[in-house]
């Protein structure tokens, strides 16, 4: 399954619940973004699943050679985003109910 497939099958997942905005529903930043309550937990961003995670989540994630931390574009990586390897084994809808707990959290 393509990596844009994963993320379609992750929106239908989480679309629905309670505070749960899709894609689309905002333009600029975050277009292809999951909200929770107006902040972004999942996107879709060059072809890779991003999530906002807590700093330690994202060392772990990182130093396992899950992925990398996200930089959106401006010259320095985000310490509590992830931008997950699309070779990772790890579960896309798992990952996402860390990050949405996370922003429900803040």
């Amino acid at each position: 399954m393509s990596p844009e497939q994963r993320f379609e099958d992750l929106v239908d997942e989480f679309t629905g619940r309670p505070g749960i905005t899709p894609p689309g529903a905002t333009g600029g930043f975050g277009r292809s973004a999951l909200r929770a309550h107006g902040r972004i937990f999942a996107m879709f961003v060059r072809g890779r699943l991003v999530l906002k995670l807590p700093r330690a989540r994202v060392d772990e994630l990182v130093d396992g050679g899950h992925g990398v931390r996200f930089d959106a574009n401006k010259g320095t990586p985000m310490k509590e985003w992830l931008a997950l390897d699309p070779g990772s084994t790890l579960s896309w809808s798992a990952l996402a109910e860390e990050a949405l707990e996370f922003v429900g959290r803040k």
